[in-house]
């Protein structure tokens, strides 16, 4: 037999080929170099998987115990960075297997019994992203507590809210600051939503077909963490929607903090001047010295861009496959390790930023006295006088008017000129004309009158276990 052909006949997949795969097919076709990261997940699948087959007859107990033994002893050269990997043999799976056959000879080679890479991959990733659901439920929480103690450290204090970027009515801080409480609330809920789902377990599933061993995939699952076993071998191992499902999540929570990075953004330059980044966390420039630049709020923002970009390349990735696995489905792990990585860095560190910001409460008190930010309440003043509402929109609208012409604000008119465009309106008017009276108008659930927001504030203290 040529060199050629003995070297392809070494591949664990390769008796029915004659020639050894080009250098190049095995460079392109390698995945080794990023599913590294799988090993230990890998490993415990396949721990478990041999405590089956023993179980079930196929494997002996001392077969078991050499697999046990030889697999603990691969992951523990690979936590020390002893272990080497090697591209020809592709994947993971395929590295820690042929290193166990080389160590325990023929019992290794048993291991494989009943299951194919495309459900041990499934596994691995499924294993994966379940320990990343609960690393980023974890994140969220804390950065859903910095946001909890701002709004409870700036209780009462007013700002402006905007829609349209324009001027719109006094909030207060603390209501700003619950509603991205309640946005990455959200995040979480789908979290475990997408958890919940991915936890059944796809080994036992086999090529695509399932196997005609007399193998127990209930109590693999079970071992493994599993809620339970997947119905259906062909979806089984054609099947990425759990990790579209977990990406898509992290694309939201990206997004939210690229919304409250623009924000920050915008509130640290001088037009707003609303808010003090820490110096720990901004830099200088290079060539002007004066600059205090808001780098990590622009790196997150920047940084939505990966993964909205992980998302549509996973949704590319599976729109045309036909049933089942495909090799275009170890594109997946890529898109996925990177959304995880971006969206992990980026809470944790706006955590940490969030613990450390400073509002310039005094500056955004000032920015709701202009503006006729209190037309609304004006408006819902006369319609509590019977004024039908478009009537009474259309009465502040002059009356706003008049006040741009003026130049001065609502509350600086004197009742003879605000009566002048109703007779409703007397002397109890200045009650809601005010930024404060504004603020403390709004009642209604979800408002940001003060009773509503303390009462959210505690509420939010309550769920976050913060004292």
């Amino acid at each position: 037999m040529s060199e050629e052909k003995e070297s392809g006949s070494k591949k664990l997949w390769g008796g029915r080929f004659s020639t050894a795969t080009a250098g190049s097919v095995e460079a392109f076709t390698a995945s080794i170099h990023y599913d590294v990261r799988l090993y230990k997940y890998d490993i415990a699948g396949s721990k478990a998987h041999a405590t089956m087959l023993a179980s079930q007859g196929i494997l002996s107990s001392e077969e078991l115990a050499a697999i046990v033994g030889g697999l603990t002893a691969i992951e523990q050269e690979i936590d020390a960075g002893t272990f080497e990997f090697r591209r020809e043999l592709e994947d993971i799976h395929m590295n820690i297997e042929k290193a166990l056959v080389d160590r325990i000879g023929p019992a290794g080679a048993k291991l494989h019994s009943a299951r194919s890479r495309n459900d041990q991959i499934a596994l691995d990733l499924k294993m994966y992203l379940r320990d990343q659901c609960d690393i980023l439920t974890e994140l969220l929480v804390e950065i859903r507590k910095a946001f909890v103690l701002l709004a409870r450290e700036y209780l009462g204090r007013v700002m402006p809210g905007y829609t349209h970027m324009q001027r719109a009515q006094p909030v207060l801080i603390s209501h700003h600051m619950l509603a991205y409480y309640e946005m990455f609330g959200r995040d979480l809920s789908r979290l475990a939503d997408c958890r919940k789902r991915l936890n059944l377990s796809p080994l036992g599933c086999a090529a695509m077909a399932g196997t005609g061993l007399p193998i127990d995939r209930e109590q693999v699952a079970a071992a493994l963490g599993f809620d339970g076993v997947t119905a259906n071998s062909m979806d089984t191992v054609g099947d990425r929607d759990f990790a579209i499902e977990f990406v898509s999540c992290c694309t939201l929570t990206q997004l939210h903090l690229s919304r409250l990075s623009e924000e920050l953004v915008l509130w640290s330059t001088q037009e707003f001047s609303f808010v003090d980044i820490a110096d720990a966390f901004c830099t200088g420039s290079s060539i002007m010295p004066q600059k205090k630049n808001p780098d990590i709020p622009e790196l997150i923002r920047g940084k939505s861009g990966r993964v909205v970009g992980s998302l549509m390349a996973l949704i590319t990735l599976v729109k045309g496959l036909p049933l089942t696995y495909n090799r275009d489905l170890q594109e997946d792990k890529e898109p996925v390790f990177d959304a995880v990585d971006t969206v992990s860095a980026s809470l944790a560190i706006m955590a940490e930023l969030l613990k450390n910001l400073r509002f310039r409460t005094d500056r955004m008190a000032d920015a709701t006295r202009f503006g006729c930010m209190t037309a609304t309440d004006l408006a819902d003043y006369l319609v509590l006088k019977d004024i039908p509402f478009r009537e009474a929109h259309g009465i502040v609208g002059r009356a706003v008017a008049y006040c741009l012409g003026k130049g001065c604000e609502l509350e600086a008119l004197s009742l003879d000129e605000l009566a002048q465009f109703s007779p409703v309106i007397k002397k109890d008017v200045f009650e809601v004309l005010h930024v404060e009276g504004s603020v403390n108008s709004r009642i209604s659930t979800g408002g940001t009158g003060l009773q509503r927001v303390e009462e959210a504030v505690s509420y939010a203290e309550k769920q976050m276990g913060i004292a």
